[in-house]
């Protein structure tokens, strides 16, 4: 089901865009590693780990990001038609997250700032961890064209 195109304007503060959840496997750790070209052990060598103290493989802290991504939801669904660009991200990595956690994402708009033909919708992005643990939160911005006028 094709979700209804929203504008700028359509979105409002505190909306909230939940993401699936995740277990990061080893397999997901592997892939990351892959893409990434990432060879620190710490991210691939669980006996390393445990010789550092560490229960098990840490995730980088992109691997965490990643579960951020807006197209793993709706949001991106609902823009298509008035989405101009990615403008920016940020992110603070507060606590480890190791193979074995489940990651649970969002986003929630706390930034609507007009321009005359656009405006920049904010994102808040969190990370949580299966404990209920903060353990990522950052921003994301999207430009957005405003809602054309009815001919």
């Amino acid at each position: 089901m094709v979700p209804e195109q929203r504008w700028f304007e359509d979105f409002a503060l505190g909306e909230r865009f939940v993401l699936p959840s995740r277990t990061m496997t080893d397999a997901l750790f592997a892939a990351f590693q892959l893409a990434s070209g990432d060879n620190h052990p710490v991210h691939y060598d669980v006996e390393y780990c445990r010789s550092h103290g560490m229960p098990g493989m840490l995730a980088h802290g992109y691997q965490i990001l990643i579960q951020t991504a807006a197209g793993a939801g709706l949001f991106p669904h609902l823009v298509e038609r008035s989405l101009k660009g990615f403008l920016d991200q940020s992110s603070r990595f507060l606590h480890p997250v190791f193979a074995g956690d489940t990651l649970y994402a969002a986003l929630t708009v706390d930034e609507l700032s007009p321009n005359r033909t656009t405006g920049v919708v904010g994102l808040a992005s969190t990370v949580h961890n299966q404990r209920g643990v903060l353990v990522m939160e950052g921003r994301q911005r999207y430009l957005l064209r405003r809602r054309p006028a009815q001919s």
